[in-house]
């Protein structure tokens, strides 16, 4: 649910108002459905639930041809406040997972860019050790002829792969940094009009 919450609460916020049928369209161009298994029901059981917990507000209905009329919703202060909650968690904590990382990504100009480097440059930090902490395994549990006590050592493929993944994740993560560093992008405390900002009251 906090993929999905993340990215509902950011596409509201980055329309300013919006409802589901804008919300659903904008998730499906970014894919949304593969990476985050974000689908159609989730998409309006999530706006309900928060406008339930005062996360969002309903603004107003719009009527529709195709059917009943739309309620279109707006992030609250409380609303701000758990997507940067949320932010936080998706880029700088590893162990977040993957849909996460993902539903963060697109709204990251919506922090300031110091921010954004100090969370990446935390991920980077945690996926080193999780590197180290995988080489130690492989290093100490694999038996060193068949035969004796530990893992095969056939197994230690595994680890290599476990490290390889992380090593290619490290990479990309280092570079998008230095890219940042260098001025790419325009971040919230740059352009006060940067793609995610909140509507205005």
């Amino acid at each position: 649910m906090s993929a999905t919450r993340l990215l509902v609460l950011g596409v509201v916020r980055m329309r300013g108002e919006a409802h589901g049928y804008q919300v659903r369209q904008d998730l499906l161009m970014w894919a949304a459905d593969r990476w985050a298994n974000v689908k159609q029901g989730s998409i309006y059981h999530a706006l309900k639930k928060l406008t339930a917990e005062e996360l969002l507000e309903e603004v107003h209905t719009e009527e529709s041809g195709l059917g009943p009329d739309r309620v279109v919703y707006r992030i609250t202060p409380q609303g701000e406040g758990d997507f940067f909650y949320l932010m936080s968690k998706g880029l700088g904590e590893g162990d977040s997972g993957p849909a996460m990382f993902n539903a963060a990504l697109p709204f990251i100009t919506a922090l300031e860019r110091k921010t954004v480097l100090f969370l990446l440059k935390s991920r980077i930090r945690q996926a080193e050790g999780q590197m180290a902490t995988t080489q130690h395994l492989m290093d100490t549990t694999i038996a060193e002829k068949p035969g004796d006590i530990g893992k095969p050592a056939h197994i230690r493929e595994m680890f290599r792969y476990w490290n390889a993944s992380v090593e290619g994740v490290v990479e990309w993560l280092r570079d998008l940094v230095k890219r940042l560093e260098d001025g790419e992008y325009e971040f919230a405390d740059e352009n006060p009009a940067a793609f995610g900002a909140p509507p205005v009251r």
